[in-house]
């Protein structure tokens, strides 16, 4: 049985102009009222897996230097001195120094779906969702996607392209301009977005999301 709870959206051709169809998306994944928290959550569990955490210093136990004692303990005057790796000379080890860590975080996997659908709706309620046509490109055109970003309005915003599948060309096209994005669907992420001003979902990207709010 299909959910009748879905939100019509005009399919736009590369021009901007419509073409007389249109693509449903549920309201389940794009009408919800949307949690902040939850958002928060996975937005910073994202950034934190960007981290490297392989920031590194070298204990008196890994400099180089002889391990024997500078001089004997009592009877010279000066203070009392182990090796030339002391923390306190030149060249020595480093006290209390970074260490390679992770900076990953654990989010349930209802979370982070929880936290996508709540971005997906804040998009919706802002109308900063456009479906358009499928995009093909023969070879890469940077020029060409940029006259597709005009003809949409979003030659101005930070914009997400969302694509059914990989498409070499398609990616190429937009690499080089500055503030167009592109994910395959399946990567969508909560971080991505929220990033972006305006989402731009492909026709068939647009019709995956119809099928997921199906239910048999």
């Amino acid at each position: 049985m299909r959910n009748e709870k879905v939100m019509t959206i005009e399919v736009l051709n590369t021009a901007g102009q419509k073409t007389g169809r249109t693509v449903e998306l549920p309201e389940e994944i794009f009408g919800t009222e949307p949690n902040d928290h939850v958002i928060y959550l996975a937005v910073k569990q994202y950034l934190a897996a960007q981290r490297q955490g392989t920031s590194k210093v070298k204990t008196r136990a890994e400099v180089q230097g002889a391990s024997r004692k500078l001089h004997k303990q009592k009877g010279t005057g000066g203070s009392r001195k182990g090796n030339i790796r002391n923390p306190l000379y030149r060249g020595g080890g480093t006290i209390f120094g970074p260490k390679p860590t992770t900076h990953d975080q654990k989010l349930n996997r209802k979370v982070k779906d929880l936290a996508k659908i709540a971005a997906l709706s804040y998009k919706a309620k802002e109308s900063a969702i456009v479906v358009v046509e499928d995009l093909k490109f023969d070879a890469p055109k940077t020029k060409a996607f940029a006259g597709v970003m005009q003809g949409l309005g979003v030659a101005d915003k930070k914009t997400l392209f969302v694509y059914p599948e990989l498409d070499t060309n398609f990616y190429l096209s937009l690499r080089n301009i500055p503030n167009a994005a592109a994910i395959e669907l399946a990567d969508i992420n909560t971080y991505d977005i929220v990033n972006a001003d305006v989402m731009v979902l492909t026709e068939s990207a647009a019709k995956i999301f119809t099928e997921e709010g199906t239910e048999a």
